[in-house]
């Protein structure tokens, strides 16, 4: 195409490829490069952790350079301040780039701008380039005539699309495009695409290895009418200038492999290294389906944070869905830390995992197990300040008394207990040892109780002449297993079981404590009972044992 109809086509002044080749330095041979690039829409989806932990685990192992690039090109999904939601998110996760922005209006990196929005000075030139090589060309067709294409190729059932022959503005002359450009005729860019639908090729995906494919035939739409690029084409420009060698990505864009291969190598450009991710799926009566924006709470990272997970436990439970021999890495090296495992990209998740909360709890559990009582009060401060205004008050107002029970069975202790695994539920679970929260009734007590109404009554009422709150842990439960055998209850179940008869009616030394559990905390499950005692004092706890006087 002649200098002058291109000019006419996307201005003068459009800077030619060589500037932005002079402009951005070659990276340094060898170094991995990858990158994350989300969508400013004011919603920071699961997925897009996932997206962003895997290409920043494996680049920083091999000592890389992983950038965040902002795709805004969609200006009608645009939110304000949907940049500084995917930055905090990302950073929240440990997640923190070396390259791209780093504020809303902040960048560090030499090869930005980082926001697509911003790079449309660097599109034109490659309009013009391609222009130049032949490899682009104007398109004048409406969404009447693309539509009226549709439906002819449907009626003679023939695959829908602008290709070969049915790319009518693909033969243009110069003189017809100038025609039309002198009508004011609204235009689309297209790419010329050079494969044969009927040929395949192999392509090697660093996930789900060779794969052939049919080469690309279709001319798509590379810049829109309102002179915004689309997804394919900023991602060849961007990823090329930006020296990407591993493009990681989701593998909804698995089919767009050979369009992406054919413009890079129709450029003469080196073609970098892709690898497609399984998205992360649920069951949804019986059927495995992708985490839904819209249909699923779960798939909005405010989720966790709201629910109060661990950033650190949805991190590695991340990581775990991605690659399965993670699991046994972890069992095997408890106390290393993720950054330790060797992350290979061929090793993760073909088909795409399942979510499972059951899996993400016990993590979760786990890591908190790990923190001191002073650590997890100043979490769930942090929580609460941001998701419980009330609760925030009450931790404040009591820290020492609530750090004091959040390090029964914790602080010191050589096996802790694991039983928080959010901080939004941690509340309830120590409620009871706040008198205005705490509303046993002799109904509940006598209704839960594992034994009758009138052996429980006297359980209680002797129980409460023999309690000492001076007792040591072993005199408290030696004091419990002395009521026990004067009672002619057996040691435990097991035993029973097997006297039925000399047991008869009778309880074990844990019916016993599951009574005495009751009274004090109105629950059959808490942590260390002995330790709950001390903590409550000794008037608090006669008060509770006397609920049936």
């Amino acid at each position: 195409m002649k200098k002058e109809l291109i000019e006419k086509l996307i201005g003068a002044d459009v800077k030619d490829i060589s500037y932005w080749a002079d402009k951005f330095s070659p990276r340094p041979e060898g170094q991995v490069v990858s990158r994350v690039g989300p969508s400013p829409t004011g919603f920071m989806h699961l997925g897009n952790i996932y997206a962003a932990l895997i290409p920043y685990t494996f680049t920083h192992q091999n000592k890389g350079v992983f950038f965040l690039r902002i795709e805004d090109t969609d200006t009608k999904r645009k939110v304000e301040g949907a940049v500084d939601l995917v930055i905090s998110s990302l950073k929240a996760f440990g997640i923190n780039a070396d390259e791209g922005p780093i504020n809303e209006g902040e960048e560090k990196g030499a090869y930005g701008p980082y926001h697509q929005s911003q790079r449309a000075d660097i599109y034109k030139s490659g309009i013009k380039m391609l222009l130049e090589k032949d490899l682009a060309y104007p398109c004048f067709a409406t969404e009447e005539d693309i539509e009226a294409l549709r439906k002819e190729q449907t009626a003679l059932k023939l695959r829908p699309g602008y290709y070969g022959k049915w790319a009518k503005c693909r033969n243009l002359t110069e003189e017809q495009i100038e025609e039309n450009l002198s009508k004011g005729m609204p235009f689309v860019f297209r790419f010329r695409a050079s494969g044969n639908h009927e040929t395949k090729k192999y392509f090697t995906d660093l996930v789900k290895g060779k794969i052939q494919m049919p080469e690309n035939d279709m001319d798509i739409v590379i810049m829109k009418s309102d002179g915004l690029p689309t997804y394919h084409f900023a991602h060849v420009m961007d990823d090329h200038f930006m020296g990407t060698t591993h493009v990681i990505r989701a593998d909804e864009w698995l089919a767009s492999m050979p369009l992406h291969v054919q413009m890079f190598e129709s450029i003469g450009w080196k073609v970098p290294n892709y690898a497609h991710i399984a998205p992360i799926q649920k069951l949804d009566e019986g059927n495995r389906r992708k985490l839904s924006k819209r249909k699923d709470p779960e798939a909005n990272i405010s989720y966790y944070f709201e629910q109060g997970y661990p950033v650190e436990a949805v991190k590695e439970y991340l990581i775990n869905l991605a690659n399965s021999s993670f699991e046994d890495y972890k069992k095997a090296h408890p106390e290393n830390a993720l950054e330790t495992f060797e992350f290979k990209l061929e090793n993760l998740n073909v088909s795409g995992a399942l979510l499972d909360f059951k899996k993400l709890e016990n993590i979760s559990k786990e890591f908190i197990a790990t923190l001191s009582s002073a650590d997890l009060y100043n979490r769930i401060l942090t929580w609460a300040e941001s998701y419980d205004k009330s609760f925030a008050d009450k931790l404040r107002a009591n820290a020492d008394y609530i750090k004091s029970i959040l390090g029964i069975e914790r602080d010191g202790a050589e096996k802790v207990r694991k039983d928080y695994y959010i901080f939004s539920k941690i509340s309830d679970e120590i409620s009871y040892f706040f008198d205005d929260d705490f509303k046993l009734t002799k109904e509940d007590l006598l209704s839960q109780s594992p034994l009758s109404e009138n052996l429980t009554k006297d359980i209680v009422k002797q129980y409460l002449a023999s309690f000492d709150f001076n007792h040591n842990k072993e005199e408290w439960f030696n004091n419990i297993k002395d009521l026990a055998a004067k009672n002619g209850f057996a040691k435990n179940p097991k035993e029973r079981d097997k006297n039925p008869e000399l047991y008869a009616g009778k309880g074990t030394v844990s019916d016993i404590a599951t009574i005495v559990r009751l009274l004090i905390t109105g629950r059959t499950q808490s942590p260390d009972l002995h330790a709950i005692i001390q903590i409550l004092g000794k008037d608090r706890t006669l008060k509770r044992l006397s609920l049936l006087d």
